[in-house]
Formats: structure tokens, C-alpha cells, sequence
């Protein structure tokens, strides 16, 4: 027998891996056009396909085209009050003058207009002077106040609807405290007001965290140059600083628009009747199996949502593009070097505020911890031991605490696997020179503008149901069904997390690499991923949140499951019992803090390792 020479064909000894470095390399090769196309097929599936179906039912009854649907919800007063009859042939001048005469109606779809307005104003009256606090204050724990602008993204708001009933109602602690200065109650339960106030709570951190931006991109030069031209403070801010805000404020007022009107738990925890909006409406309807009117309503409200995100990503875009270095304007300090009326007044309208401020946004948690401890006989573990008890008896009640809080972190592990990676492809596609990018960042951000109820009606009419595929039924129900969902709901906020740390990595660094042979995927690992990392933990953290918060489409996944969450188990028992919702609302507030802490510890790790 003749010894062969290492690397001979004949041997084989070699060929095996040659070939499976050469698979390495068509894969690395063709690894990000992989990736786009496996994310643009999980989002036709997950969210494209159920959503057309959902149109698809409002045009299509009884396998026939008609838009009868359509005209019955354009002629119903119910939906839009005295303008439903311009649709039904009578002359505008006498609807006018009816509505003069009889004063204005503007039905369902007018006041679910109406309240999204009243909390977009709320939000901007409370997130402006936040920012203003940010962006030119210098004060111990400013960095870590900055931070809490994340609330509304890590609180789920089913939790802190729960937090309002048990702060706002006949008992709050709100009422104990005016009680001892002599002040009637305030009862805001079920009320416009109460909507209003937890809008807010969730959407003026976020106008907040935008303005802080645009005010710290203003230029001091300009402001520097304009004073020594003889404006004054207020003149100054007026033509100079004043312009270069209001683009994120409108950014701002545009999201919390979008999430206001078609928010779902809020107004199904605090509101009634009386305070349904069309999110509800279409819950309802798919209750009582409609589906028909369900899907037309719906699409009513897609259309008003995706106008106002169509126009909060042109702004987004004209501020992106007007990128510049600049010299910031320096921040005060909060306790002023000398006493007097001009360093007073503002500090003293600012306390005033942070009173407010402590109301809107303290005192809701603060409320919902102290109820699940306390009853009328004061401090207790009642609430704590009912969950136990409903634990134990199966058959008793309708949710359970343990397979809730199971469910909730399954289906957010489960939902990270899908959501980061398509977050991080979508952020490379919408930010680097390639062709057709901006109707890729439109056509990938519209899970923003679709409600949760309409996404989970789509998979559950679409998936849920099946597909036929010829002689097949393919379904897609149980784990995987509530998973796409929130995947759906996440990876947007993760896109938007991971793209502005890639807008600010220097080009010539990947263009360097792929000039020394690496692949567009290799430059994307080794040197994209590792920069932006904070960033995709950050996301990471934000679609956990985002998953184990997720009420609207799971809702109507879930209803006659047992894949409820922890929301949807709050929900159930919010309706019978407030203690032991406000018990399981502290349950999903630790669990969510743990699940968030315990990522963000991890990409400490990870960089520390760097």
C-alpha cells in the first residue's frame, strides 16, 4: 500500500471541509439578502396575510365584492353621528343646520377622534416642560429621570390601567390625602378625564424623549448670535430655538396620536359605555362574531392611523436628513448660584410641575402596589393568598397565575428570537444606500399603525382558521399564533433602537472591510453589530416588554385558550376583584423588570468582553 500526499483527491481527507468552507462562504456571501428575504416572507405571513384578510372580509360577504359594509358604518349615526347622513343623500346645508340647531353629533368615530386629541394635548402639555427639564437642567439623577422617559414601552398598560382604578377611585390614597386638608373626593373612575390622564402617562415620556433631542441638537452659535444682535431671551427662543422643536414635538403629538386612537385596554379598564372608541367597538363585534362590520371599522380606523404615521415619517426623515454638528446650548444649574426673580420664577413653575408630574406618573404604581397589600382593615397578603388559592383550584376561576406568568415569559423568549433579528435587518436595509430603502422603512413600520385587535383578528381569521394551499390546510395556531403577534408588535421598536446607532457608524469602516475581501454579512457581524450593540440589547429589552405587555391581539388569540397571558389575567380579574388584579399587576411589574434587567446585564457582559 502506497502512502497518498496530504491533500490528495483520491483521500477525501480534505475535500469535506474545503466544501463546508466554501458553503461558509456563499452563505456569508448572501447572508444579509437571506436574511432580508426571510424577513420579508415572516412579515407577509405574520402580519401582511392577516391583515388582508382582515380587508379582504370587508369588501368580500358571502363571496361577493360589496361595499355594503363600508355604507352601512358611513350611514350609521351610531358611527358617525349627524355626518352620517351627507353619505345618505341629504344636502350639507340642512346637516349643518341641523347640527347648529341640535347641536353636534359625532358619533363613535368622532369621539375616539375627539379623545386621542384631548391625550395627544395632555401628553405634549406634560412631555414639553419634561424635555425642557432634560435638554437645559444640570441636576443629580438627570441621566436616570432621562432614562424613565423609556416607561411607556416597559409598563404594560393593562398593569398600569389597574394602577389608575386603584388611584383615581372612591378610595385612592388620592382622596385620603385631600381628605386631611379639608377637600371633597375625586372619583375619575369611568370618566373622559381618567382616559385622558393615563394616556398621558404613557405618551409624555414619549414627546419627552423625542423634543429632548431636537433640543439638544439646537446650535448655541445661532442663539449667541442672535442675543448679541439685541433679541431678547424670548425673542431668541421664539426665532431661533422655537423652530428647530416643533418637528419633534409634531413627531411627538403624530406617535401619540396613533397609539391614543387605537388604544384598547386603557379604555376597556377605565372607561364604560358611554367611553367606547372604535378599538373597543371592533373587540365587540368579534365577540358577538361579526366579523363583516368588525373588518370595515377596522379599516376605517388603518386609514386614519396610517395618515397621521405617513406624516410623522416624513418628518422623522426631514429631521434625519438636516443632520449636523453643532455646539449644544449648556445646561443650568437647577439650584441657581444667586437668589432672584428671573432664576426663581422658572425653578418655581417647575416644582409646580413636578407635583403634577408626581401625580400623573408616581402616584398610579405607588397606588397599585399599596392596594394589593391593603384592605379595609388595613395591611394584608389576601390578594396574594386569592391568586394561591385560584392556583390550586383549577375549575374555580377562569385564568390561572402560574400558566399566565409561564405563557408571558415563553411567548417573549420566543418573541425575541424573531423580532431582534428582523429589527436589526430592517435597521441595515432603511439605513445604508440601498436602492428603494425608504419604501422598505414605510412598508416596515406600518405594524405602528395597526392596532393590536386588527392583527390578532387577521391571524385568527387567516392562521388561526388556516390557509388553503391546493389540497392542504396549513394552520398556525396555539404558541405560534400568539408569537407572531407580538413579534409584529416588537420588532418595529426594535428597529427603531438599533438604526440611529448605524446611521453614526463611520461608512469608510465597512467600506474598508468589504475592500479587503469580507462579505457585506462578515463586515456586519464583525464590525456593524459590535459598535451597535447597547443598541440591540436595548431593543432586545424593548420587545420583551413590549411582548409581555401585549393585551390587544392576545385577547383575542387566547379567548378560550390556555395560552392567556399575565395582561389577559389581569384583565379577567380586574373584573371581579381589584385586589387581586392589583396583586397580579405587581406580579407582571416584577416579572417585566427581572426580564428587562436581566437582558440589559447581559449586553453588560457582552461589551465588557469586547
Amino acid at each position: 500500500m502506497t502512502d497518498t500526499p496530504d491533500g490528495d483527491p483520491a483521500t477525501g481527507h480534505d475535500q469535506q471541509p474545503d466544501d463546508a468552507r466554501g458553503l461558509v462562504d456563499r452563505v456569508e456571501r448572501r447572508g444579509l439578502s437571506v436574511l432580508a428575504v426571510v424577513t420579508a416572507a415572516v412579515l407577509l405571513v405574520m402580519f401582511y396575510y392577516p391583515v388582508g384578510t382582515v380587508l379582504v372580509e370587508a369588501v368580500f360577504v358571502d363571496g361577493a365584492a360589496t361595499a355594503r359594509p363600508f355604507l352601512d358604518i358611513l350611514r350609521d349615526p351610531f358611527y358617525l353621528g349627524d355626518l352620517a347622513a351627507l353619505f345618505d343623500g341629504r344636502p350639507p346645508a340642512d346637516v349643518v343646520s341641523d347640527a347648529i340647531s341640535g347641536g353636534p353629533d359625532f358619533g363613535l368615530v368622532g369621539f375616539t377622534v375627539y379623545q386621542a386629541l384631548l391625550s395627544t394635548v395632555a401628553s405634549v402639555t406634560l412631555g414639553v416642560p419634561l424635555a425642557y427639564v432634560l435638554a437645559r437642567y444640570e441636576f443629580p439623577g438627570r441621566q436616570t429621570l432621562r432614562s424613565l422617559t423609556i416607561l411607556p414601552f416597559v409598563l404594560p398598560s393593562i398593569m398600569v390601567a389597574t394602577g389608575f382604578r386603584a388611584a383615581f377611585g372612591a378610595d385612592s390614597p388620592l382622596n385620603g390625602v385631600l381628605g386631611l386638608v379639608g377637600l371633597g373626593p375625586v372619583d375619575l373612575l369611568f370618566t373622559l378625564e381618567a382616559v385622558v390622564i393615563a394616556h398621558a402617562f404613557y405618551n409624555a415620556p414619549l414627546v419627552a424623549r423625542v423634543t429632548v433631542a431636537a433640543w439638544e441638537s439646537v446650535d448655541a452659535s445661532a442663539v449667541e448670535t442672535a442675543r448679541s444682535l439685541g433679541a431678547s431671551p424670548l425673542r431668541a427662543f421664539r426665532d431661533v430655538v422655537a423652530p428647530q422643536l416643533y418637528p419633534s414635538v409634531l413627531m411627538g403629538a403624530a406617535l401619540s396620536f396613533v397609539f391614543t386612537f387605537g388604544s384598547f385596554p386603557i379604555v376597556l379598564a377605565l372607561g364604560d359605555a358611554e367611553l367606547m372608541t372604535v378599538e373597543v367597538r371592533v373587540f365587540r363585534l368579534v365577540e358577538s362574531l361579526d366579523y363583516a362590520e368588525a373588518a370595515a371599522l377596522a379599516i376605517v380606523e388603518l386609514l386614519i392611523s396610517l395618515g397621521v404615521l405617513y406624516g410623522y415619517l416624513r418628518y422623522e426623515a426631514r429631521q434625519s436628513a438636516r443632520a449636523r454638528e453643532i455646539r449644544p446650548l449648556p445646561r443650568r444649574r437647577f439650584v441657581p448660584d444667586s437668589l432672584s426673580v428671573r432664576t426663581l420664577l422658572p425653578r418655581a413653575g417647575l416644582v409646580v410641575y413636578a407635583v403634577v408630574a408626581l401625580v400623573v406618573f408616581v402616584l398610579p404604581i405607588a397606588s397599585m402596589v399599596q392596594a394589593s397589600f391593603t384592605d379595609t382593615g388595613g395591611l394584608t397578603l389576601d390578594n396574594y393568598r386569592f391568586l394561591l388559592e385560584r392556583q390550586a383550584e383549577a375549575a374555580a376561576f377562569q385564568v390561572q397565575p402560574w400558566p399566565a406568568v409561564r405563557n408571558s415569559l415563553l411567548f417573549g423568549a420566543a418573541s425575541l428570537l424573531v423580532a431582534v433579528p428582523m429589527g436589526v435587518t430592517v435597521a441595515v436595509l432603511t439605513t445604508r444606500g440601498y436602492r428603494g430603502r425608504k419604501l422598505v422603512d414605510a412598508v416596515a413600520m406600518a405594524p405602528l399603525a395597526v392596532s393590536g385587535i386588527v392583527v390578532g383578528i387577521g391571524i385568527l381569521r387567516g392562521l388561526v382558521f388556516g390557509i388553503e394551499i391546493g389540497p392542504t390546510r396549513l394552520v398556525v395556531g396555539g404558541v405560534a399564533a400568539v408569537v407572531a403577534a407580538h413579534a409584529v408588535a416588537a420588532y418595529p421598536f426594535v428597529v427603531r433602537t438599533v438604526a440611529p446607532g448605524l446611521e453614526r457608524i463611520d461608512g469608510t469602516l465597512v467600506e474598508s472591510a468589504r475592500a479587503l475581501g469580507a462579505s457585506r454579512t462578515r463586515a456586519l457581524v464583525d464590525i456593524e453589530l459590535p459598535l451597535i450593540w447597547p443598541g440591540v440589547v436595548a431593543g432586545a429589552a424593548f420587545a420583551l416588554a413590549i411582548s409581555m405587555g401585549e393585551f390587544s391581539s392576545t385577547v383575542v388569540l387566547a379567548t378560550g385558550t390556555d395560552w392567556y397571558t399575565m395582561p389577559v389575567a389581569i384583565e379577567r380579574f380586574i373584573g371581579r376583584r381589584l385586589g387581586p388584579a392589583t396583586a397580579m399587576g405587581v406580579v407582571l411589574l416584577v416579572v417585566t423588570s427581572a426580564s428587562f434587567l436581566v437582558i440589559d446585564r447581559l449586553g453588560g457582559e457582552y461589551r465588557d468582553g469586547l
